[in-house]
């Protein structure tokens, strides 16, 4: 090779780089995930059902059964509330044997009812209760329910699995007719109704699967631009009542990736007559602009946003 043209080819070498550099960097970026889950502290976390863990005053519980992930809640310790409570949902998980005992699964009823979780040391609870929760109980004679985040109708795969959901942990103050528990009103729940919708909705097949994620808002909130809070009540002055809830699933099947978002005003009043769940759907996207949550972290993120902007209610049977 002729010296000057060795001495271009040398000149053009770090521009082959380079540009080869940027082609990977624009392939990778494709599957980018950016803001995925530090799953140094908490490997479980990088499961697509998690949104992305607070960085500060919250712990992450995740509870097994038989080896497997059950649910997982976000409590924060400072606030002494649940910030949220996320796992995934099949149709195995809705009914079934216990292989433990071969007896059909129900919903748990013992002594404490709504037990201390295990896995959350005392004094990040309210006031320290006592372990059967007879002290320092703050639901009791409040007129609020203990409303199941994870519900336990969504857990009646093993006994173990639907008992855990009776954990204080999963568990935030909701009025009587919000939660469907009120003996007075006949019709059906605003929570009830979304939940028995979600349940349609667990897969029957091998392959696809559906997240869910759930809570009520203990952080502020924005609302049309407006900063407000999101804690309706303290019972006691202290224990907080979530002002909203909301529900956030991801189902994922031969198609890709759908996600839809409801949002609810937790309240006393009636529902309307005609109302449907398709008028509380709003997009991921917006959910995380109310609640500062972000959903579905551990999605790549051109998956993510493509699943996120979407609010096709159609697609999930809502009218």
């Amino acid at each position: 090779m002729k010296p000057l043209r060795l001495f271009i080819f040398i000149l053009a070498m770090p521009l082959l780089f380079q540009a080869c550099s940027s082609d990977d960097e624009e392939t990778s970026s494709a599957n980018a995930n950016v803001n995925k889950n530090d799953i140094v502290r908490y490997p479980d976390a990088g499961r697509l059902e998690f949104p992305h863990l607070k960085k500060s005053n919250s712990v992450l519980i995740v509870h097994r059964d038989r080896g497997e992930v059950n649910y997982c809640v976000e409590w924060d310790y400072v606030l002494k509330s649940q910030r949220w409570s996320c796992y995934t949902l099949l149709s195995k998980h809705l009914s079934g044997k216990d292989p433990a005992t071969g007896r059909n699964v129900s919903r748990y009823y013992g002594f404490p009812q709504y037990p201390l979780d295990p896995d959350l040391p005392l004094n990040y609870y309210l006031d320290r209760p006592s372990e059967d929760y007879s002290v320092n109980d703050y639901f009791s004679g409040s007129g609020f329910d203990h409303g199941h985040i994870c519900p336990s109708a969504d857990r009646l795969n093993t006994k173990e699995s639907n008992y855990q959901t009776f954990f204080l942990t999963n568990m935030q103050p909701q009025i009587k007719k919000f939660n469907g528990s009120d003996n007075n009103y006949t019709g059906m729940s605003l929570w009830l109704a979304m939940e028995n919708k979600v349940r349609s909705w667990a897969p029957r097949n091998g392959t696809d699967t559906l997240y869910v994620c759930k809570g009520g808002t203990i952080d502020d909130v924005t609302l049309n631009g407006q900063t407000v809070s999101g804690v309706m009540t303290r019972i006691g002055g202290k224990l907080i009542v979530p002002k909203y809830f909301f529900a956030a699933v991801l189902l994922k099947n031969s198609i890709g990736y759908r996600a839809l978002a409801f949002w609810f005003e937790h309240s006393n009043k009636d529902i309307p007559a005609n109302a449907s769940l398709a008028d509380y759907a709003i997009s991921i996207d917006e959910l995380e602009e109310r609640t500062g949550i972000d959903f579905f972290c551990n999605l790549p993120d051109d998956v993510e946003a493509k699943a996120e902007r979407s609010l096709a209610v159609n697609a999930w049977g809502l009218k």
